[in-house]
């Protein structure tokens, strides 16, 4: 197929068979060219279409903005522990100052005195707090966090990525996100 866009452009917002997201934060899109492989491979449903089409000698595609799966992703129960995870869990701020700024993760109980790296021993830090708190625990150096670390489900990492929305959402995906704008992260 010739097409008429530029590459990176006409994003497809990926809903699951329950016309949800499949995640919020990063946002469940797909590229233009793997939603019409996915629709030819009968593998979703097109659910909104732009108003840019694709042609070849004998078809011509307008190109989905919203597809849903055919087949129900379960999400899973337990989120894997990641950096990234961590962050979106403490909402993208160091826990002892609020800084967003060279975000790192620090242990509670510093691994040197046999903390482990679990959900419930790692928070958000920034570089500064990070290294103020250097190889002491949290109540050798009188730095509390603002939250108790916890393992988060995969409905609150859901609900902290709503706080940060994408910088580009096309008006035909509103209607199955979303956003809580009341909120700042």
């Amino acid at each position: 197929m010739t097409v008429a866009v530029s590459p990176g452009g006409w994003p497809a917002l990926v809903l699951n068979a329950d016309y949800r997201p499949l995640s919020y934060y990063p946002l469940s899109v797909w590229a233009w060219q793997d939603a019409i492989k996915a629709v030819f491979l009968e593998r979703v449903n097109i659910v909104e279409l732009y108003d840019k089409a694709v042609h070849s000698p004998s078809i011509e595609m307008k190109l989905p903005s919203v597809v849903s799966l055919k087949t129900f992703v379960r999400p899973a129960r337990h989120p894997a522990f990641t950096r990234f995870n961590v962050f979106l869990r403490d909402r993208f701020s160091c826990q002892y100052c609020g800084s967003r700024e060279d975000l790192t993760f620090d242990h509670l109980t510093p691994r040197s005195r046999g903390g482990h790296t679990t959900w419930e021993n790692v928070v958000t830090a920034c570089s500064v707090c990070n290294l103020r708190k250097g190889g002491l625990s949290a109540a050798d150096s009188g730095m509390r966090p603002g939250q108790r670390p916890f393992q988060p489900t995969v409905g609150d990492l859901h609900r902290n990525g709503r706080l940060f929305p994408p910088n580009y959402l096309h008006q035909s995906w509103l209607d199955y996100l979303y956003w809580d704008t009341e909120l700042e992260p």
